[in-house]
């Protein structure tokens, strides 16, 4: 949701952006109290006595302070890429911190690492989030035992189908709603509260401790579930972009933070007053009268919390494309006045028949939230890690207060990382298994892209050595000649066979190159760079951020008339582009198992003439194999 001016009132945009914060981004972790509190107690089995309900209840708290609050809303938040947050906009800044090939390597692969964990997260969140509402109207209408899954698989269905109209037509709902979710939620744990307040005691960290010392390995394994306490704080980052720092810092410290608290610090009343309120705590707080209310309110909070994630899909899969580690794809902007409203249709047909699988084959949210941490925990170390990075070297902290934040969020990223590996045969396997296949199949992309680079650009002469020995005597046509190019330091391979075989020079030629620059937007002011040579050709490179997508007819007939080139003949104008059928061989930087999928990868791509958008009556392609 990208905002514009208006006439509002500072005041009224200010709480229109205060609303909207709550649908778009925190959807995600205000549905964890649905299983957070019985997943604690489940993950080592522990009884329900004070001694656990305090130190569970004092580790909730505190991991809510120091990872959301502090972490992310007061320090992760100012490590932004002009604006942006994410882990793939973060990977980007903290890039351009390192000198060295093997240096900026090194961050990418923390970076892809991060970005192929989050995918889990995203698949994960929906399954987890909607299978525990059903569960809730199980409660409610025992006859429903055998259709929660079911339920779950039409909810999920509908929800993924309805992505190509795009989120803008019910966005405006979704703040509203989620106010009413929160406030509900408060009250909730409120009404518990006042029943059993001593549990307010559990705010001293030192309950946290006296858990840890009395049981450590027990806490130690409840620490897999406390963390699901704090899913979705990866969220308040990566949609930073769509509606600023400051109303997402203003609602999480006003409203989410402590109705979140509240609602967990009811459950743990309730769990006080009757240890078997442990079957469902988060609904068994609710009056009977209002149970069936109670579970229409949360299938909508959960479907808003899966919106929110699965666009965040789409967000992070567009960012990946153009910083060059997938290879394109379809995307469709479903809002004409918001760029960053977008649908991916063959992503989105992929996290449907993952969803589906994910929740058919674990069957409940308990079998669910042991495949839930990893993801999560994987994201959130590369978060701190990349973090360090911007904030010593970009935002110039003091070595001390890094190396503070560094040592603080370090361990307790590990702590979480590292209290989830016991569920990997249980779930955890498969957050892993698809962040592995995933950051496969990034890095194979980037390798094959280098080596396929490093091939054409060994074949191919110097542009300058190559113009110095055009024949001038070649006849001229009257046409404008476009040749795209990932390299303006080599002759185009379209450029040289057209002179090779055709023998023919076009009256004017712009040979373009459309760069990427690690920022979401480019200065328009700086975004050509144009240079001239003989025979009226002319080398342009066009720069854009990873958020943007270049319109090619539209840049040479409108942007590069403002620097002074003027686009000849623009009704018979051709666009020339050299495509590449990749063969395998021995001899290359890819093994076997790479080069397949490289060049299966290449074959799905989008093609560039979409891509471009280029006429498609204007374009030859040219094509030559690389044995990559």
């Amino acid at each position: 949701m990208t905002t514009h001016p208006t006439a509002e009132t500072p005041h009224q945009t200010r709480t229109a952006l205060f609303v909207a914060a709550l649908g778009v981004v925190f959807g995600d972790i205000g549905t964890s109290p649905l299983y957070t509190m019985r997943e604690a107690f489940h993950a080592a089995g522990l009884d329900v006595n004070p001694l656990n309900v305090y130190g569970i209840l004092s580790a909730i708290a505190w991991s809510l302070i120091l990872v959301v609050t502090i972490k992310y809303v007061s320090i992760v938040m100012r490590a932004d890429n002009r604006g942006e947050g994410g882990i793939l906009a973060l990977t980007a800044l903290a890039i351009d911190q390192f000198a060295t090939p093997r240096q900026r390597m090194r961050v990418l692969m923390l970076g892809l690492v991060g970005g192929a964990l989050f995918y889990g997260d995203a698949l994960i969140t929906p399954s987890i989030s909607v299978i525990s509402a059903m569960e809730g109207l199980q409660l409610a209408v025992p006859a429903f035992n055998g259709y929660v899954v079911p339920l779950s698989v039409l909810i999920l269905s509908l929800l993924f189908s309805l992505q190509r109209f795009g989120t803008h037509k019910v966005g405006a709902l979704f703040g509203p709603i989620m106010l009413v979710w929160f406030s509900v939620i408060a009250m909730l744990g409120l009404n518990q509260l006042i029943q059993a307040p001593q549990v307010l005691a559990a705010l001293n960290p030192v309950h946290a401790l006296h858990f840890a010392a009395a049981q450590p390995f027990m806490a130690f394994l409840t620490m897999g579930a406390v963390v699901l306490a704090v899913t979705g704080g990866e969220a308040l980052y990566a949609d930073m972009g769509h509606l600023g720092r400051k109303p997402i810092q203003k609602a999480w410290i006003l409203l989410v933070g402590p109705a979140l608290m509240l609602n967990y610090f009811g459950q743990g009343a309730l769990l006080l007053q009757n240890e078997s309120n442990l079957l469902n705590p988060f609904f068994l707080m609710v009056p009977e009268a209002l149970l069936y209310p109670m579970v229409a309110l949360t299938t909508v909070a959960t479907v808003i919390a899966s919106q929110a994630v699965i666009s965040g899909a789409y967000s992070v899969t567009h960012q990946a494309i153009q910083l060059g580690y997938l290879p394109r794809m379809q995307v469709v902007h479903t809002n004409i006045h918001n760029a960053g409203q977008i649908y991916l249709p063959f992503l989105n047909y992929l996290m449907l028949v993952a969803v589906l699988l994910l929740v058919i084959s674990f069957q409940s949210s308990t079998n669910l939230a042991g495949a839930y941490g990893i993801a999560v925990t994987g994201t959130m170390l590369m978060t701190t890690l990349l973090a360090t990075t911007v904030l010593l070297n970009r935002n110039r902290w003091h070595p001390l207060l890094v190396a503070l934040f560094l040592g603080t969020f370090l361990t307790i990223d590990t702590l979480f990382f590292t209290a989830n590996l016991h569920k990997i045969p249980s779930g955890g396997w498969f957050p892993l298994a698809l962040g592995s296949a995933i950051f496969f199949v990034m890095y194979v992309w980037v390798k094959g892209r280098e080596a396929s680079q490093t091939i054409v650009s060994s074949h191919t002469p110097p542009l300058e050595d190559f113009i110095a020995n055009i024949n001038p005597t070649l006849p001229h046509v009257r046409r404008t000649a476009v040749f795209l190019t990932s390299d303006l330091n080599h002759a185009p391979p379209a450029l040289i066979y057209n002179l090779n075989h055709n023998a023919v020079l076009h009256a004017q030629i712009i040979i373009l190159k459309i760069s990427r620059a690690r920022i979401p937007r480019y200065p328009s002011s700086e975004r050509f760079s144009v240079r001239h040579y003989p025979h009226n050709i002319t080398t342009v490179q066009a720069t854009y951020g990873f958020l943007e997508r270049p319109n090619v007819p539209h840049l040479l007939n409108h942007s590069l008339s403002q620097h002074g080139l003027t686009v000849r003949h623009p009704e018979s104008l051709s666009y020339f582009l050299s495509t590449h059928t990749y063969i395998p061989s021995p001899d290359t930087a890819l093994n076997p198992l790479q080069e397949k999928i490289f060049i299966l990868m290449d074959k799905l791509s989008q093609s560039a003439v979409s891509y471009f958008h280029l006429p498609r009556h204007q374009v030859i392609e040219i094509g030559n194999h690389i044995e990559i």
